[in-house]
């Protein structure tokens, strides 16, 4: 019986390939390169060597488990940064970005410090996702694929309170392919088809982009290395597979129970009519059935908006939750008062 032909390069949105191509020490100079073309850095501003922190100073939050993984690090300048790759699209993501990177910053100082030794901390964040998959108001600005964020005044524009940073590389808005220009780009390119590659391509072929490559071959790891990768990727796709399944539940027990609801109407009120009040309350069930799959809470308010939707509403609003794994009022009705 013929084993399973091994891919040629491991996936490096995984945990240990991504720590292994961008967290050591002999690899320091991947992560230099990589920080300095998502912040855009030119001149003496962009970053000439780097330290890693110690992982003890990870910020321990149980829903961040599988799905995320990180890479602490210190410049020249003082600056910290958090390099975060995320996977899975999960409820309060932003949220709990903002609470890592906070936390990064608050943890370097102890009681009876001064805060003049605290340094600015810039959160970079690669998803696997998108994030912002269109604007958030009609007709206005879309975030681009590589998005920075810092406090801005509001009256007029000026920016300051630049301590803390975010930084957000979203992978599916990349579709260039092949044909990638920037240096962003390129990276994009790379966490998007390294797995899939079975020669390095000429787009790839140049620094630093070949040795990170290289780092991610699999002929290059031990049976141990191996059977890590080998059981991220398995968790991965269990953790891909539950959700499915519990959307397909979700929707099966809300289809039934609008079919089930609209009969019963139906002999009361006219079958038609009937028929679609039951089959609005079974997309009801249905989506809350996907919120339960998908830890999305179903606050008082967000009970009170689905109350409010019917038919075409409730689809879009399941539709949505199913793409983004996120709930964000208003969806297609106003949030109640």
């Amino acid at each position: 019986m013929m084993s399973p032909m091994l891919p040629v390069f491991a996936d490096p949105k995984t945990d240990f390939v991504f720590k292994r191509i961008f967290g050591a020490e002999p690899n320091k100079h991947l992560l230099v390169d990589l920080l300095n073309a998502l912040l855009e850095l030119e001149g003496e501003q962009r970053i000439a060597d780097l330290t890693y922190l110690s992982a003890e100073q990870r910020v321990p939050v149980a829903e961040l488990k599988l799905s995320i993984v990180d890479v602490k690090c210190r410049d020249h300048a003082g600056r910290e940064y958090v390099v975060e790759m995320q996977i899975l699209n999960v409820e309060a993501f932003e949220k709990r970005v903002v609470y890592n990177v906070s936390k990064a910053y608050v943890m370097q100082i102890h009681g009876g410090e001064h805060y003049l030794d605290l340094s600015d901390v810039v959160g970079v964040t690669i998803c696997d996702f998108e994030l912002w998959p269109q604007p958030p108001q009609p007709g206005g600005p879309a975030v681009p694929m590589l998005s920075r964020w810092r406090m801005q005044e509001q009256n007029q524009g000026a920016l300051a309170l630049s301590q803390v940073q975010y930084v957000f590389l979203e992978l599916p808005k990349y579709t260039k392919g092949a044909a990638a220009e920037s240096t962003v780009e390129r990276w994009a390119h790379f966490f998007r088809v390294a797995e899939n590659l079975e020669v390095v391509p000429q787009e790839l072929a140049e620094e630093p982009f070949r040795t990170a490559l290289e780092q991610a071959r699999t002929a290059g790891f031990t049976s141990a290395e191996w059977d890590t990768y080998d059981r991220a990727k398995i968790s991965e796709q269990d953790a891909r597979g539950a959700i499915s399944l519990a959307e397909r539940q979700g929707e099966a027990r809300g289809e039934a129970r609008g079919e089930a609801r609209g009969e019963a109407r139906g002999f009361a009120r006219g079958q038609e009519q009937g028929r679609g009040e039951g089959l609005a309350e079974g997309l009801r069930d249905g989506i809350r059935g996907v919120c339960q799959a998908l830890e999305i809470e179903m606050s008082a308010e967000r009970e009170a908006a689905l109350a409010g939707m019917e038919g075409a509403e409730l689809k879009n609003l399941k539709a949505r939750l199913l793409r983004e794994r996120r709930w964000q009022l208003p969806v297609s009705a106003p949030a109640p008062p």
